[in-house]
């Protein structure tokens, strides 16, 4: 039997309203100043709190795109966060160095990927008033998360939270205030002090998860689903608290 009419218009505006509320847009943003145009990726949800909403930055790994994170960006856009996803490596990029020591040999990288995140803070946080750019959350895999961790470490009190995967070269921040989380690949391992210590770990708010059986290049959308899935659980709790 037919659904009758007003029905059929109900349930219409129920899914446009559905899809209204939560949008994801790409586009280019130029920076003039380095003659850089950045790809990017937003998503959010109407932010309806009285308080300014979180925004996070989401940082690719090395060689894949800044879109293969949408079960990362979906948990934190579902959570009320503006989530921005950044294509960090341009074709007219110099490769990535793969000469040690690369705290020395990647920090021209990873300094050219905090430059970017704090010209799109900027360039952001005018057209997005409604979402708080002052305590940044920021993930990134491997590179992104060395440019996550390097960023946190210049600007330490604009950032709240971060969440790596698997990030080898950067050190983590030893800050209070500081929220860490960093799922840990098997099949490699990080260079000394990028992680913290047992005393470390006591005095910090950092949480260090090993994934057994994980590899380094699987922590993205393309990954086998186990894995996917455990990360999603280990991000979800971590937001929630």
């Amino acid at each position: 039997m037919p659904l009758p009419f007003k029905y059929l218009v109900s349930f219409f505006f129920l899914i446009v309203s559905t899809v209204a509320s939560s949008a994801t847009n790409s586009e280019m943003i130029v920076d003039k100043a380095r003659d850089r145009a950045i790809p990017i990726s937003i998503s959010n949800e109407h932010c309806s709190q009285q308080t300014k909403c979180p925004v996070v930055f989401i940082s690719a790994g090395y060689g894949i795109a800044h879109t293969d994170y949408q079960f990362a960006a979906d948990i934190f856009t579902a959570k009320g966060y503006l989530t921005i996803a950044v294509a960090h490596e341009l074709d007219s990029d110099a490769a990535l160095n793969r000469t040690p020591p690369y705290m020395a040999t990647r920090m021209e990288n990873w300094h050219r990927g905090v430059v970017t995140l704090k010209f799109l803070v900027t360039e952001l946080s005018s057209r997005y008033p409604e979402y708080d750019f002052t305590r940044l959350t920021l993930f990134g895999h491997s590179n992104g998360g060395d440019i996550a961790a390097l960023y946190a470490a210049i600007y330490p009190k604009q950032v709240s939270q971060i969440i790596t995967l698997d990030h080898r070269r950067m050190l983590l921040p030893r800050n209070k205030n500081i929220r860490v989380l960093t799922l840990r690949g098997s099949d490699y391992p990080a260079d000394n002090q990028v992680l913290l210590n047992e005393d470390e770990l006591a005095q910090y708010p950092v949480t260090q998860i090993s994934i057994e059986n994980s590899r380094h290049n699987d922590m993205y959308d393309g990954g086998p689903k186990w894995l996917v899935d455990r990360m999603s659980k280990e991000i979800k709790a971590f937001v929630v608290n």
